[in-house]
């Protein structure tokens, strides 16, 4: 099998239905409380923030692009850390039970980072992050790990851990003619920068929130740019392509973006073409929509081959 490598987050999500005004109040009583359909990192919540939720689920961008990459088809190994409560919420064999081995996830001595999803009844969502034990992911952990991301044929990045180790590996990799094939995931898109300075990266997935947010003056790869149920835009050093989604009906647009770069790594991993490749990882992504949760709605391979032909 096509082997992926995801680094980065690992969360716990704590889903909580709100209403417009409910969405009104949350942003009057925080400045720093995310616009809709962004994602706002924070090391610290107040202690008056309303973490009541009315659901649990399994998260983090590293997590979720794990799941997805396993679900398109590929041999998915997740690397990061997980907290002391890990085995509270079953964050491991979850994991498993989803396909993505788990076997090189480490345990920090502090709680497993943590989500906090709002979901308004249109399906957007506003999204605050609590580090955690991703905070704990550090030189020595990545350098422990190098081999496991050596081997892969695509490697998965994010910004929900920190940059310093990740840029040390990308630095690394540059220098490897048999590296895997990197696609970062900009978000959220503050601190970045170093990630995007470095040749590694081939791949970037930003939404149209984090495209306006970075700076891609100096960087030369393929800028896939994730625009919600708009058309998807490519933007390669070769030219310039579209995709358009398939229309559904959404329930939770959470974790959407995920499925899209989990299954746009898979496919890569696989030997797709481009326009293939991102062909079946939008559909993937708008597939997902249509239940509640960022995993919970992830479809295989073999459900988005169906759906694609008939449509």
């Amino acid at each position: 099998m096509d082997r992926v490598v995801s680094l980065g987050s690992i969360n716990v999500d704590h889903v909580v239905s709100v209403t417009d005004a409910e969405l009104t109040s949350l942003a009057e009583r925080y400045d720093w409380f995310p616009e809709r359909g962004h994602t706002v990192r924070v090391d610290a919540l107040p202690d008056d923030f309303p973490v009541d939720a009315d659901e649990i689920r399994h998260g983090g961008k590293g997590a979720n692009q794990a799941v997805a990459a396993a679900h398109a088809g590929a041999d998915a190994t997740m690397l990061g850390k997980v907290g002391t409560d890990h085995d509270h919420y079953d964050v491991l064999p979850t994991l498993t039970a989803d396909g993505v081995d788990a076997d090189h996830v480490r345990t920090a001595d502090t709680p497993t980072g943590s989500a906090y999803v709002f979901v308004e009844e249109s399906g957007d969502n506003w999204i605050v992050v609590r580090w955690g034990a991703n905070a704990t992911v550090d030189d020595a952990y990545v350098a422990a790990v190098r081999t496991v991301v050596g081997d892969a044929d695509c490697l998965l990045l994010q910004n929900e851990i920190p940059v310093d180790p990740v840029a040390t590996l990308l630095a690394h990799l540059a220098d490897d003619p048999d590296r895997p094939t990197v696609v970062l995931d900009p978000a959220p898109p503050a601190g970045v920068d170093p990630l995007l300075a470095c040749d590694a990266v081939d791949y970037l997935t930003p939404n149209e929130h984090e495209y306006a947010a970075i700076d891609l003056d100096d960087y030369g790869g393929v800028v896939v740019r994730k625009r919600g149920g708009d058309t998807l835009i490519v933007e390669a050093p070769d030219g310039r392509f579209t995709v358009d989604p398939p229309a559904v009906d959404p329930v939770d647009t959470t974790g959407a973006g995920d499925v899209l770069n989990g299954f746009l790594a898979a496919r890569l991993a696989a030997g797709d073409s481009l326009r293939e490749a991102v062909e079946t990882a939008v559909v993937a992504g708008s597939m997902a929509t249509r239940t509640a949760g960022a995993r919970n709605g992830i479809p295989t391979l073999a459900d988005v081959r169906a759906f694609q032909s008939e449509t």
